[in-house]
């Protein structure tokens, strides 16, 4: 027997990156945990780019059999980057030989709830949200997409006007500066305190090289991925919800 109807609403397949490390599968399980909880009525289900499974293509064929019709794929990324633009739309081109309706909703970033998942995690830290003290990097896995880039340059000017007393951007792989760059660089500038947001879904290999670097250039804080956050999960739901309602509009 079917676990969906006609009338059900569309499943909601979060795509990830992957990784070999299990602590990033179980970030991301525990982030489609909390939107399940939210969505009890939504069928949701996980899926993976690479390195871990499902990848995006079983996910899919599995939501296919249990009789989906329509699904909603939210990227679990923070950046319209190379995975966005390319990776994410090749995969879901297998739903079509499904006959399974899949639209792509926008990736998770950049977007305000994660500045305020990273000010989450600075405060589990003992940092106080705005201190003009403070210096913050805004670490992120970097990417070739120069616009990529940009887009989290203007994030951090964003968080700046909210009180810190610096918002730099740095990258742990791809375009400098690296994380331990922009730490000794702020330390120049004058701070005493310099703290390192991790602008990252899920602990893996470039997370513990943002710590690594942050740690070795004398960084007073580090902070831990944004994923298993309520802020992260509340995003997911919103750009489910922003690709759901026009299709809503149209058949009204």
């Amino acid at each position: 027997m079917n676990r969906t109807t006609a009338t059900a609403a569309p499943a909601l397949l979060a795509i990830a990156h992957g990784s070999r490390d299990a602590r990033h599968a179980a970030s991301v399980e525990a982030l489609v945990a909390r939107v399940r909880r939210a969505r009890p009525k939504v069928r949701v289900a996980a899926a993976y780019l690479d390195h871990c499974g499902p990848r995006v293509p079983e996910a899919l064929a599995d939501l296919a059999a249990e009789g989906v019709r329509e699904a909603v794929a939210v990227p679990l990324l923070l950046s319209s980057a190379y995975h966005a633009k390319h990776d994410v739309p090749a995969m879901l081109a297998a739903g079509r030989q499904l006959r399974l309706d899949v639209r792509a909703a926008a990736p998770l970033g950049p977007h305000p709830l994660l500045v305020a998942a990273m000010e989450r995690r600075l405060r589990e830290a003992g940092v106080r949200t705005g201190d003009e003290a403070c210096g913050v990097v805004l670490a992120s896995a970097g990417s070739t997409d120069a616009q990529a880039n940009a887009a989290l340059t203007e994030l951090a000017r964003g968080w700046r006007r909210s009180g810190w007393g610096s918002v730099v951007t740095a990258f742990a792989s791809a375009v400098s500066p690296e994380v331990g760059e922009a730490v000794r660089d702020l330390r120049r500038t004058g701070f005493d305190r310099i703290v390192v947001a991790s602008y990252m879904l899920a602990p893996g290999h470039l997370p513990d090289r943002i710590v690594r670097q942050a740690r070795e250039a004398g960084a007073d804080v580090v902070t831990g991925t944004v994923g298993d956050t309520p802020e992260a999960g509340a995003l997911a739901l919103a750009r489910y919800d922003e690709t759901v309602r026009p299709a809503l509009d149209r058949s009204a």
